[in-house]
């Protein structure tokens, strides 16, 4: 792969430039998406068990939640 600047300094053919901006773009998005399909692969199918115990946790303060009962305030109306 050729440069960029180089090929701007040597006056090459625009679709060129825009070419090797290109190719250098994709190789670099690339390399970050391995990286990241790396790690999302591995926080998917590594830690199962972790995941179930936050569900667990979440459906128990769930219901934690809806047998607390407040008492309602009496309100005095003017008549």
């Amino acid at each position: 792969m050729p440069n960029i600047l180089d090929l701007i300094a040597a006056d090459a053919a625009p679709s060129e430039i825009s070419d090797a901006i290109k190719d250098s773009l994709y190789a670099k998005s690339a390399e970050k998406l391995d990286a990241l399909k790396q790690e999302v692969s591995a926080g998917m199918f590594n830690e199962p068990d972790e995941i179930e115990d936050e569900h667990e946790t979440e459906a128990q303060a769930e219901v934690e939640d809806e047998t607390t009962v407040e008492p309602e305030e009496e309100t005095q109306e003017d008549g």
